[in-house]
């Protein structure tokens, strides 16, 4: 069944099974290419073979539509009679014969790994909710697709007024990426976020790692973030209450500002991305933060570096000016190529009315750094918190988390 269609294509109604449905929309988004192209090419390619292939199993199959060249189906309709198979099974045929030459794409494994730095000398701004999330969406499932806010519509609606449900979606693999979230601050909010127990102050830490008092191996620490959709992607370094007393221990360490640096260098390889939650500091343990996000020597500009959290209100301001003062002085005191990935507006409603959108308005006036995510200050971060489970595992498709990917992929 056809109906005409703008353009050189004319719509096509037929039936296939809900599983090649779903994989070949999944493996045309990894391939960026659109259904109706990737259709088109399994059919031609079909049409070409000498013999069929083997029969797929059609039961259940149901309506599916798309748009092909003008004659392609009617000669598609004709090849599948001369060769005795319906119109159903020659599809599904097509569909198959696409899959198999077109497989998913492995996940590239960057020479450098990825690390992320989320810090503002302001507590309450939700850093660990940006470095929870943001690890969650880039460790996400890629042979399945995930809703992502278009980053290029968010600013327009915010402003507009419009409601969180206005935003433009797109439905895009996950990254697939092995991710570590290392808790970097001693109130420990991202271990218990995650569901899991800081260590306990008598037995080795991080702390202790840096301090030069390990009592054993850092790999030993790490966690799993356990959840179909991270397979064994997402992992987690937990706190120490211990690290009150880092910069205290930081002091009589030489060369201090590369003490995580050191201790992180034993598991990082393991890793694509290495997510650090620092405290509200501006301490020693933060410069030791900084300097583990510098440049590396043949590391591209903007693989790494500082990922500062505000909130649409002046206090945020106020603590973004010592931030960036300290990084100035790290870049120039030691010659660090150190890079801002953006910033993150955290917890936005327009509903707080001029001084929130006053406030959003100032931030995205800064150009460099540059706002690269706003996220709303919804009830299902909250209660993901309560429960204990990562935001994307318990409300995956909640608008929070449809702009963690959006982040995700703008600092990726």
């Amino acid at each position: 069944m056809t109906s005409p269609s703008p353009g050189d294509r004319e719509k096509v109604v037929s039936k296939l099974p809900s599983v090649l449905q779903q994989d070949l929309k999944i493996r045309a988004a990894q391939h960026n290419v659109d259904i109706q192209h990737a259709v088109e090419a399994g059919i031609r390619a079909w049409r070409r073979l000498g013999s069929n292939l083997s029969s797929v199993d059609t039961a259940g199959a149901k309506s599916f539509a798309t748009f092909l060249p003008d004659g392609q189906w009617e000669e598609f309709r004709t090849d599948c009679a001369s060769r005795g198979v319906s119109l159903i099974q020659g599809l599904a045929q097509s569909v198959v014969m696409w899959l198999e030459t077109n497989p998913a794409p492995t996940a590239v494994r960057p020479e450098h790994p990825k690390r992320i730095i989320t810090c503002n000398q302001k507590g309450g701004v939700g850093k660990t909710a940006i470095a929870a999330g943001t690890g969650e969406a880039l460790a996400e499932d890629a042979d399945a697709l995930h809703p992502v806010r278009i980053s290029k519509h968010f600013a327009a609606a915010l402003f507009g007024g419009e409601e969180s449900s206005s935003l433009d979606h797109e439905d895009l693999p996950g990254l697939g990426l092995r991710v570590l979230l290392v808790d970097f601050d001693p109130q420990c909010h991202l271990t218990k976020q995650l569901g899991h127990q800081p260590l306990p102050i008598e037995g080795d830490s991080l702390t202790k790692h840096m301090a030069g008092e390990a009592m054993g191996r850092l790999a030993d620490l790490v966690v799993p973030v356990e959840d179909p959709r991270f397979g064994d992607r997402l992992h987690l370094l937990p706190a120490c209450t211990d690290a009150f007393l880092l910069d205290v221990k930081l002091s009589a360490v030489r060369a201090r500002e590369a003490a995580l640096e050191r201790a992180l260098s034993a598991i990082e390889g393991d890793y694509d991305a290495v997510i650090i939650d620092c405290p509200p500091s501006l301490g020693l343990s933060m410069d030791a933060a900084a300097y583990y996000g510098r440049r590396r020597q043949g590391e591209a500009p903007g693989n790494s570096g500082v990922l500062v959290v505000v909130q649409a209100e002046d206090s945020s301001a106020d603590a973004y000016g010592l931030l960036t003062s300290q990084i100035e002085d790290l870049r120039n005191d030691m010659h660090l190529e150190l890079d801002y990935l953006g910033i993150v507006v955290n917890h936005y409603d327009a509903r707080r009315g001029y001084i929130a959108t006053s406030s959003l308005s100032s931030w995205m006036d800064i150009k460099d750094p540059r706002v690269v995510g706003v996220i709303g200050d919804l009830k299902e971060q909250k209660e993901a918190v309560r429960v204990k489970q990562p935001l994307l595992a318990y409300s995956p498709r909640c608008d929070q988390a449809v702009g963690m990917r959006a982040l995700a992929r703008e600092i990726s």
